[in-house]
C-alpha cells in the first residue's frame, strides 16, 4: 500500500528517532535530511522488496549511496554487487559504477579503481544515452578520479600493516583432554550437593583465559514489540530493534542487512552467513516466523537446538534417555544424588556394597566432556522444581511446534536465490513426532536455568560528544554447555565478555589450586542487596544462595549496602536503623528522621535528576549544568558519599562539561564518580574499567598527558582482565598511548 509522502516522511523520522543514538550521531554528521530519508527507506525496502526485481536493486543501490556518504566504502562496494546481481538497470550502470570508483580510490585499492574508470569510459563511448547522469558531470567525476588515482600513486608514503589480531588468535593456554573449549588449568568435578561444577586445577592468574566457546545455538532478542493501535503505526512498525542492526546467526553489528529471500524478519550481515542459516535451520524456520516470535525465545532456542543436530542424532539421544527412565538403576542427569565421594572427572557410587564407577553427565565414553548436543541434553531440566502451570505452558508450545513440523514435513518451501527458483524442504521427520517433542519439552525447562544472556557494550552519547558513554545491552540468548557447569557466586571470581556468538571467561582475580571457579547469573552483590538477590536466586535457579557475601551482609542486613545509605546532616556519618534512622555518631544531637521521608527525598531528586539528563541529551548543556549543580547540592545534604545517585550526578556534570570544553571540571566530576564506582564495583570491575577509559579520554581531550597516560595504563589493565587485549576501549587506549606517546617533550606536561 503506497504511503501519501507526508506521512511516508513522518515515518521515516520516526524510524530515525528509534536508531540507537551512537548510531544517529554517526549519520547525521555524515548526511543530510534526505539522505537519512534514503538510508531508512533503503533499509526497510531491503527488507521488503521481492527479490531479482528492479525494486530490490534500487533499494540496494539507494542504501550504497547512504553507506558512501557513511565513508563505509566496504559495505557500500557489496550493496553494489547486491544491486547488480538482482537486476539493476542498464541506464542507471554508470551512476552505480561511478560510485563504485570513488569507493575503490577511497580504499587505496587504486588497480581495480582504474580498470573499473576505464569500463566505464569505454562503455559510455560506446553508449552515451545509457548514462543517467549527465555527459559533463559524468565526464568531470571521471577525470578528478583519474588525477586522485595518479596523485596516490605517486605517494611514496608507507601505510602501517593492519592488526590481524582477532578473537581466534587469543588461545586457551594449553589443551583440555577433558573438558573442550576450556584450558589446561580448569577440571571437571562431581559433587552430590552442588553437581557438576569446575575447579582449578593449577593456580591462575588474573585475566587468565579460561574458557571460550562458541554457542551451540543463539537467538537474536526480537525486543519488546509495541502494543497495536490505530493509526499510522498500526499499519508500519517505526522502530528500529536489534533485529534491523545485527546478523541473526553470527550476531555481528552491521548497517547493511541482507533479507531472507522467504520472510521480512530474518536478516544477516552477509549472504553466506544468510546460506548457512538456510541450510542448518532457517529453512524449518521460515514459514514458522511469526509462531516463533509469538512463543517466545525460549521455545525457538528449543526448535533450533534440535534442527541443527538433525533427527537421526536427537532420536539416538532420546532413545538413551528412555533406556535410563525404563532402567531403575542408572540415574537421570538430574538424578545426582546416588554419586556419593567427591571426584573430579568421573564420580563413584555404592551398588551392592561394591564402588561403581559413574560417568559424569554429559561425557562421553571416554570421559570427555564436549559442546555438542549430548552436552546440551544433559543439562538439568529441574523438572521437579518447576510449577505445575509453566510445565503444562512448556507442553503445550512444544505440541504446537510439533503440529507445524508435521504439516510442513509434507511441503515444500519455495527460497528465492539471487540466481534461480529453489525448493527446499523441512528436513526430514519421523513418522511420530514424540521424538521432536520430547526433545524441545526437555529443552525448555532447562533454559530458565542454562539459557544464557549473551551481551554487547552499546556506546551512547549525545550529538558531538567527544567523550563516549556506554552500557551492556542484552542481544541475544544462547546455550554454552561448558559455561553452564559454572556455579553462581554473588561475588565471582570470573569475568565473561562477547564477541559475536563467541563467550569468554577469564580470570577476574588470582584462584587458587582446588578453588571453585566460579560465575554471576546475574544477582551481583554490587548491584542488589541481599533480599532481592536471594528472592531472584530462589524463583529462577531453586537455590538459597550461601555465598560469603550473602552471608556476611545477612548479619548486617538493616544497615544496607553502603551505595544506598543515608547520611546525617549534621555531621555526615552514616544513618542506622529500619524504618527509623539515627545517626551513628553517638556524640551527634541530631534527632532520628524517617526512612519513608528521605526515600520520597530520593525520589523527588532521581526525578530531576532525570529532566537533567534528558536537557543533556537535547543539547541543552547550560541548563543541565545548572540543574545538575543544585542536584548535586541536594544529594550532599542526605545522602552517603558514596551513594550510587551521588556518582550519577557527578558523571552527568562530568559528560556536560566535557561536552563545554571544560575539560578540567569535566575531569574533576568523573573522579568523584570514580569513587562511587569504585566502592559499589571494586577496583578491578569492568565498570571501573569503563569509568577509567572516560577519564583517559577527557584527559586525553584536555590534553594533560601524564595524567593521561597514567590512567590509560589503569585502564588497560582493568579492562584487560575482562575482555581481552583486543576489545575496542583496550584499541582505543592503545591508540591514545601512542599519540601522546609520539609528542615531541616540550609538550608534555599537565595540563588539566
Amino acid at each position: 500500500m503506497a504511503l501519501p509522502v507526508d506521512e511516508w516522511k513522518s515515518y521515516l523520522l520516526q524510524k530515525w528517532a528509534s536508531l540507537p543514538k551512537s548510531i544517529q550521531v554517526t549519520i547525521s554528521t555524515a548526511e543530510t535530511l534526505s539522505d537519512i530519508f534514503l538510508h531508512c527507506s533503503s533499509l526497510l525496502g531491503v527488507s521488503h522488496s521481492r527479490p531479482n526485481t528492479e525494486d530490490m536493486s534500487l533499494c540496494y543501490a539507494n542504501r550504497s549511496a547512504a553507506l558512501f556518504h557513511l565513508g563505509q566504502y566496504e559495505t557500500c562496494l557489496k550493496d553494489i554487487i547486491r544491486a547488480q546481481t538482482h537486476g539493476y538497470p542498464e541506464r542507471l550502470q554508470p551512476k552505480i559504477m561511478l560510485r563504485k570508483a570513488e569507493c575503490l580510490v577511497a580504499l587505496g585499492r587504486l588497480q581495480e579503481a582504474s580498470q573499473t574508470i576505464g569500463d566505464l569510459e569505454r562503455n559510455f563511448t560506446a553508449t552515451p544515452t545509457l548514462a543517467h547522469v549527465p555527459p559533463q558531470t559524468l565526464q568531470r567525476n571521471l577525470h578528478h578520479l583519474k588525477m586522485e588515482v595518479q596523485e596516490k600513486e605517486n605517494l611514496t608514503e608507507t601505510f602501517p600493516a593492519t592488526l590481524a589480531k582477532t578473537l581466534e588468535d587469543v588461545a586457551l593456554r594449553g589443551e583440555n583432554e577433558q573438558l573442550s573449549n576450556a584450558s589446561s588449568s580448569v577440571g571437571l568435578c562431581i559433587d552430590p550437593l552442588k553437581g557438576r561444577y569446575l575447579v582449578a586445577t593449577k593456580d591462575i592468574l588474573p585475566g587468565e583465559l579460561l574458557v571460550k566457546e562458541d554457542a551451540f545455538v543463539s537467538v537474536l532478542n526480537p525486543g519488546e514489540l509495541p502494543p497495536p493501535h490505530h493509526g499510522l503505526d498500526s499499519q508500519w512498525d517505526t522502530r528500529v530493534t536489534n533485529g534491523d542492526l545485527y546478523c541473526h546467526r553470527c550476531l555481528k553489528h552491521t548497517l547493511a542487512t541482507v533479507p531472507c529471500d522467504g520472510c521480512s524478519y530474518a536478516k544477516y550481515c552477509s549472504q553466506e552467513c544468510l546460506q548457512q542459516a538456510w541450510e542448518h535451520y532457517h529453512r524449518t524456520e521460515c514459514p514458522l516466523g511469526g509462531l516463533l516470535l509469538t512463543l517466545g525465545v525460549f521455545c525457538h532456542i528449543a526448535l533450533r537446538s534440535t534442527l541443527v543436530v538433525g533427527f537421526e542424532d536427537v532420536r539416538k539421544i532420546v532413545k538413551k534417555l528412555c533406556v535410563k527412565i525404563s532402567n531403575k538403576d542408572i540415574c537421570l542427569p538430574e538424578s545426582n544424588n546416588q554419586v556419593k565421594t567427591l571426584n573430579c572427572g568421573r564420580g563413584e557410587s555404592e551398588k551392592n556394597g561394591n564402588r561403581v564407577e559413574t560417568p559424569i553427565p554429559g561425557c562421553d565414553a571416554n570421559g570427555k566432556y564436549d559442546s555438542n548436543y549430548n552436552a546440551v541434553f544433559n543439562l538439568l531440566p529441574h523438572t521437579e522444581n518447576h510449577s505445575a502451570e509453566h510445565k503444562f505452558l512448556c507442553a503445550v508450545c512444544a505440541s504446537v511446534l510439533c503440529r507445524q513440523l508435521e504439516a510442513a514435513s509434507s511441503q515444500a518451501i519455495p527460497r528465492v536465490s539471487s540466481s534461480q527458483f529453489t525448493a527446499a524442504a523441512t528436513p526430514e521427520l519421523c513418522p511420530d513426532v514424540t521424538i521432536w517433542g520430547v526433545a524441545m519439552l526437555r529443552h525448555m525447562l532447562q533454559l530458565q536455568c542454562n539459557a544464557q544472556a549473551i551481551t554487547t557494550i552499546q556506546h551512547t552519547g549525545s550529538k558531538g560528544s567527544i567523550v563516549t558513554d556506554s552500557r551492556q545491552v542484552r542481544l541475544a540468548t544462547g546455550i554454552f554447555p561448558v559455561i553452564s557447569l559454572l556455579n553462581h557466586s554473588c561475588s565471582p571470581n570470573t569475568s565473561v565478555s562477547f564477541t559475536s556468538t563467541v563467550a569468554t571467561i577469564r580470570a577476574s582475580q588470582r584462584i587458587g589450586k582446588g578453588q571453585e571457579i566460579l560465575h554471576c547469573y546475574g544477582p551481583h552483590k554490587s548491584r542488589m542487596g541481599v533480599a532481592e538477590r536471594q528472592q531472584k536466586l530462589r524463583s529462577q535457579y531453586f537455590f538459597d544462595c550461601t555465598c560469603p557475601p550473602c552471608q556476611t551482609e545477612a548479619h548486617r542486613m538493616a544497615a544496607g549496602p553502603r551505595w544506598k545509605a543515608f547520611c546525617c546532616s549534621s555531621c555526615r556519618a552514616p544513618l542506622q536503623g529500619d524504618g527509623v534512622l539515627r545517626c551513628g555518631n553517638r556524640s551527634c544531637a541530631e534527632s532520628v528522621v524517617s526512612r519513608d521521608d528521605l526515600v520520597s527525598r530520593l525520589q523527588d531528586l532521581q526525578q530531576q535528576v532525570g529532566v537533567a539528563q534528558k536537557l543533556l541529551r537535547d543539547g541543552e548543556l547550560e541548563r543541565a549544568v545548572q540543574l545538575l549543580s543544585g542536584c548535586q547540592r541536594d544529594a550532599e545534604s542526605f545522602l552517603w558519599a558514596e551513594h550510587a545517585m551521588v556518582g550519577e550526578i557527578a558523571d552527568g556534570l562530568a559528560r556536560a562539561c566535557a561536552a563545554l570544553g571544560d575539560w578540567q571540571k569535566s575531569a574533576t566530576h568523573l573522579q568523584k564518580s570514580l569513587r562511587v564506582v569504585e566502592v559499589r564495583h571494586g577496583p578491578s570491575s569492568v565498570e571501573m574499567g569503563h569509568e577509567l577509559f572516560k577519564l583517559a579520554q577527557i584527559f586525553f581531550n584536555g590534553f594533560a598527558v601524564p595524567e593521561a597516560l597514567s590512567t590509560i595504563q589503569k585502564a588497560e589493565e582493568v579492562l584487560s582482565l575482562h575482555c581481552g587485549p583486543w576489545d575496542d576501549e583496550i584499541q582505543e587506549l592503545q591508540k591514545m598511548k601512542s599519540c601522546l606517546l609520539d609528542l615531541p617533550p616540550t609538550l608534555v606536561r599537565s595540563s588539566v
